[in-house]
């Protein structure tokens, strides 16, 4: 939410039930044309920042910028990990479950990366046995990303330096990708760093923004003053319509109809305008 307070319109998304990456482009198209976006900043992690890449790719007029983080280039290594994806459609939903939490890591954890993981384990436990099946098939599907317009200087890579599920040498494929893409180094984050690490992604998604010429429109805040207390905006004030009204209106959803938006895949962050120390940026 802090995001948003500061005057940027965040929509936080799913990966909705499709069954290859080609779907995914169109339904994901689609989404944005229903909320009258046209271009949009996207900060996925893991398949989110895969599917983040396929539709740049794909789409690259209406993609902007880009912020990845702990993520990959291409999906043969987890196909090959999985042989009996071709009857993942019949499988159980218990034993896709157990399939898909194998990949978090067993044992202690920081408090802080605990309560994530509980989080994100909670939520695979509501998931539909098709949910299940769809976002199985799609790290599966053997595909790989092909060349991006989008220039390094637009991409920022935000890994956590401790354990991931993504191999480091699937990460050391997306540092050769991009050569010139901005660094942030996370020290401790585990696979889930906008759940564990909120306040710093979130200043690194500031930063990020800020570099790719992205400013924040604190006045198209409503509910909230400039110093976080309960009031209006100017707009309400006046008779104005609300904060996600498109395209006189800025908006997009925070990702199309203006470049005041960014799209979002995790929870809500939180705001922290100090320097982190326990991280790095390059």
């Amino acid at each position: 939410m802090s995001l948003c307070m500061k005057g940027y319109r965040v929509i936080s998304i799913d990966v909705p039930q499709v069954w290859n990456h080609h779907e995914w482009i169109h339904s994901f198209e689609k989404f944005l044309d229903s909320m009258n976006i046209h271009h949009v900043h996207i900060y996925g992690t893991s398949l989110g920042g895969f599917l983040a890449q396929i539709f740049a790719q794909h789409r690259p007029r209406r993609v902007k910028s880009l912020v990845l983080s702990n993520t990959f280039l291409e999906t043969h290594k987890f196909a090959a990990a999985m042989p009996w994806s071709p009857v993942v459609n019949w499988t159980p939903s218990f034993l896709l479950k157990r399939y898909l939490l194998t990949g978090i890591r067993d044992g202690p954890h920081e408090p802080f990366i605990a309560d994530s993981v509980d989080f994100v384990v909670g939520q695979v436990e509501t998931l539909s046995r098709d949910d299940l099946s769809s976002r199985l098939m799609l790290n599966v599907n053997v595909a790989s990303v092909g060349s991006l317009m989008l220039p390094d200087s637009l991409i920022t890579i935000m890994d956590t330096n401790d354990y991931s599920a993504v191999p480091q040498q699937l990460k050391d494929q997306l540092y050769e990708r991009y050569p010139a893409a901005r660094r942030a180094v996370l020290k401790t984050g585990g696979d889930f760093p906008f759940l564990s690490r909120p306040d710093e992604v979130n200043l690194y998604l500031q930063l990020h923004l800020r570099r790719v010429g992205v400013e924040p429109r604190p006045d198209l805040v409503q509910g909230f003053t400039q110093n976080g207390s309960a009031g209006g905006s100017k707009d309400q004030r006046e008779g104005g319509d609300s904060f996600g009204d498109s395209p006189g209106d800025n908006g997009h959803h925070g990702i199309g109809a203006s470049d005041h938006d960014v799209q979002y895949c995790g929870s809500d962050l939180h705001d922290s305008d100090e320097p982190i120390p326990t991280s790095t940026i390059y």
